[in-house]
């Protein structure tokens, strides 16, 4: 169907945003309704104060806000104000995160400077200019007046079509066979059935409701946060947007007042069936709490001295939308299909989230990786209301910290533990989370083996002086490689498991690693046509292979083991495989997902064989077990699954089996008193030498196979999806650098005094004696040697492209 019949409920400035997207691309039966007047309909659209700062750890967050700044400005009127975004750093702390986020800018291509105090005070000259150390100026930011942006493009998108009703109060969404097919509607006392091949859900705050009448959890949890304006202050200087984020403080002019922003005060969660009986002048306004605002004043006054001649007035406190990491929440209902959502945006990145869902809707695809966004991301125990509470609020609390890009969240932990967690513990791991998961990043109980290693490599040198002894060290541990912010959830231990896995056999704990099920009569004709590699071999093969969007961008890499000639065990990189496998599935083939009932260990190491061997009924020989092979069997009593792959370029297997019997395969692969634990620091060094890549970091959907180093999991002589898009002329590549130092990752990269590209990955590489990092470089730039500099806090930072691997390039070590 070219032109389905779609219904948008909500219309604020994303539902309106994407009535205008959607019909500018030929989806002219669109119906926007809402139980509010249009278009200040009660929503966070409303009251936003409308402040639209660009720069983002996010590649994908910035790019939605630089496409909702382009889009407002030349909608043109009162829409956007483009006035411009100062940031102020009061400590040093924040001083060097300024510089850090001037990375950022320019690795996403937002121009962006850092400014003295002197150069603050002229763009606002009521700052105390004695209490800042500097500031981050962006000069296309601005001031998006939300109702005015909506209105502007619902009247385009009416001109071509589409029709936005009021006083339309939802209170079913219709459904048949798992499709949607229209909105029940209550206006004026009368209910009604407004028919419709596609929903979206651009409610807002009200989304989980809707999402209910769905049959669908929306994991947004409304939050009230304060605004205030100061009295009037005479003839004020028009300056830009104001952000003071070691006092949780934003600033915007108001003619001759102030307003002032705070996320400083306690969170204030709203549940659904609070939000109407609770509201104020609009559903979306609660009543002002001033002993909450008290501090903040005070905060502003410090900062700004010529508010202490006013006092604070119009105080609300204004419904906001968090989820539990902070993104938006974009995606078609795992469970009723045509059922979309456009949930949780705020006015900075409204136009963008809305180009980047017509494009999916009338495309297939968005041209902006949307992995962080998609609604399918949670796993289900990220879904409970406890879950969801509990991390919007302490999203509320850290929106302007200092976050560390390993810096996890602290509660609620631990939630999701392997089989073999009990034993990380007593090995003194130090854990992180990713995905509900604890994951250890390195053992404490390997400490001797470092000071073992140290001291034979100081023995090495004993006839020379200290200072030599310990430069001989020092290439090995990488210690002063890192700055302190990169020495920040890391340790040297992780040398020494670097170490073991290259010299001995450590054991890897790859639980957290998504397993999928694909199985019935049709699974291998299925998982052929979804993936690039060809996976239709003879039972006990293991292949590489490439999940494509529908314009040949990256999905994700998945490793697929054909167990049986109907059953296959898929490795992915999460719940977004799970979804478009099942999605995708044709009848009679199965998609289940295995991760909760089992367990996996990598045993990887020149010793592995000598391990598992001694425990095994199975032949583990280099002739009889080939690389990229599978075999069941047992290891001790417990019975498992082999597979002989490696994610750190050493000789072993991964070893599967049910969660009830993990326990039991780490105590017998432990017995032998061969291995080490291994943790993720040592992992990702391993990984990065190896040039092994990591999906969602090192490539999305914005790169293909052949620009992201994977062309040889590509058959061109078989259907899949996205062949037909791809294009194997490459005009950028991802390529290795060794700098010297350690860098932690999305650092732009400078070549001939430009920005040429940006850092994915990045980790010191013990074997190899150097700082490894991964980025993304112009074809004629990714030739080995050439010399290129990454700007790492502001400080240049030398670097060498390298040619990969960096490890073992002839794969002597594995295939052995």
């Amino acid at each position: 169907m070219s032109r389905p019949r779609t219904v948008i409920v909500g219309a604020g400035i994303v539902g309106c945003a994407l009535a205008d997207e959607l019909t500018e691309r030929g989806w002219t039966d669109v119906t926007v309704v809402d139980q509010g007047p249009l278009f200040a309909a009660g929503g966070s659209s409303s009251h936003a104060p409308g402040l639209v700062f660009q720069t983002n750890p996010s590649k994908t967050m910035t790019a939605f806000a630089a496409y909702t700044v382009a889009k407002y400005t030349a909608l043109g009127g009162d829409c956007f104000r483009q006035v411009g975004g100062l940031e102020v750093a009061t400590t040093p702390e924040r001083w060097a995160d300024l510089h850090r986020k001037l990375g950022w800018a320019e690795s996403w291509g937002v121009e962006a400077r850092l400014l003295g105090p002197g150069e603050c005070a002229e763009l606002w000259p009521l700052l105390d200019q004695d209490k800042v150390l500097g500031g981050f100026h962006v000069p296309s930011d601005g001031l998006a007046a939300a109702v005015a942006c909506g209105a502007a493009q619902a009247a385009r998108a009416t001109e071509r079509g589409a029709r936005f009703l009021a006083g339309h109060t939802v209170v079913g969404v219709e459904q048949r066979g798992g499709r949607v097919t229209g909105v029940s509607v209550v206006t004026s006392g009368e209910y009604r059935t407004i028919p419709a091949d596609v929903v979206v859900c651009a409610a807002g705050f009200w989304g989980p409701s809707i999402g209910r009448m769905a049959g669908l959890t929306v994991p947004l949890l409304p939050l009230a946060h304060q605004y205030a304006k100061s009295g009037p202050l005479g003839a004020l200087k028009p300056g830009p947007i104001l952000r003071h984020q070691d006092r949780d403080l934003y600033f915007r002019q108001h003619g001759d007042r102030v307003g002032i922003g705070s996320y400083s005060h306690r969170p204030m969660p709203v549940a659904q069936d609070e939000i109407g009986p609770r509201s104020t002048t609009m559903p979306s306004v609660q009543a002002f709490t001033e002993q909450d605002f008290d501090p903040a004043w005070r905060d502003a006054v410090e900062l700004l001295p010529a508010l202490a001649e006013s006092k604070y007035e119009d105080g609300i406190n204004g419904i906001f939308s968090f989820t539990p990491d902070g993104f938006p929440l974009i995606g078609e209902a795992p469970q009723l299909d045509g059922f979309w959502l456009a949930e949780a945006v705020w006015v900075t990145h409204s136009a963008g989230v809305a180009r980047a869902l017509a494009e999916v809707l009338v495309d297939g695809r968005s041209e902006v990786d949307l992995h962080e966004c998609e609604l399918s991301r949670f796993e289900r125990a990220q879904l409970s209301p406890a879950y969801v509470e509990e991390r919007g609020k302490q999203n509320f609390v850290e929106v302007y910290d200092i976050i560390h890009p390993l810096q996890p969240m602290e509660s609620p932990r631990p939630m999701r533990t392997s089989p073999f967690y009990p034993c990380q513990r007593e090995l003194g791991a130090f854990f992180l989370e990713a995905a509900g998961w604890e994951r250890p990043h390195w053992f404490e109980s390997n400490v001797p083996l470092l000071e073992e290693l140290v001291r034979r490599r100081r023995d090495e040198y004993a006839d020379v002086p200290k200072e030599a002894q310990g430069m001989a060290v020092e290439p090995f541990l990488g210690v002063a490689r890192r700055d302190e912010w990169a020495s920040r959830y890391w340790s040297p231990i992780a040398a020494a498991e670097s170490y073991a896995a290259r010299e001995r056999v450590a054991l890897f704990d790859m639980t957290p690693l998504k397993r999928i099920e694909v199985s019935g009569p049709g699974a291998a004709a299925f998982l052929q046509k979804m993936t690039t590699n060809n996976v239709d071999r003879k039972p006990g093969s293991v292949t590489y292979t490439l999940l494509l969007d529908v314009r040949g961008g990256i999905r994700s890499d998945l490793t697929v083991a054909r167990l049986e000639e109907d059953v296959f065990q898929v490795g992915a990189n999460g719940n977004l495989d799970l979804d478009w496998l099942t999605r995708h599935a044709p009848g009679g083939v199965r998609v289940r997902d295995l991760t909760p009932g089992t367990c996996c260990v990598g045993v990887w190491g020149p010793r592995a064989r000598e391990l598992v061997q001694g425990l095994t009924d199975m032949d583990l020989s280099h002739e009889n077990f080939r690389y990229f092979g599978c075999k069941p069997g047992y290891v001790g009593q417990v019975p498992v699954l082999a597979m002989r792959v490696s994610y750190v370029g050493e000789l072993g297997w991964e070893l599967y089996t049910t969660a009830d019997l993990g326990l039991k395969l780490w105590d017998t692969l432990w017995a032998p008193g061969l291995a080490v634990a291994g943790g993720r620091a040592a992992f990702n060094s391993l990984r990065l030498e190896k040039g092994y890549r990591l999906w969602g970091v090192d490539m999305t959907t914005e790169h293909n196979p052949y620009e992201a180093g994977l062309g040889f999991a590509v058959r061109d002589d078989k259907d899949f999806i996205g062949r037909d898009a791809l294009a194997k002329e490459v005009t950028r590549r991802l390529v290795p650098l060794i700098s010297t130092q350690v860098v932690m990752g999305k650092e732009p990269v400078r070549h001939g005094g430009r920005t040429v590209g940006y850092v994915t990955s990045a980790a010191y590489g013990h074997t190899v004696q150097g700082p490894i990092a991964y980025a993304w470089l112009p074809a004629e730039l990714a030739e080995p040697g050439t010399h290129v500099d990454i700007s790492y806090f502001g400080r240049r930072v030398p670097a060498e492209v390298a040619a990969e691997p960096l490890y073992d390039p002839g794969m002597e070590k594995i295939r052995r």
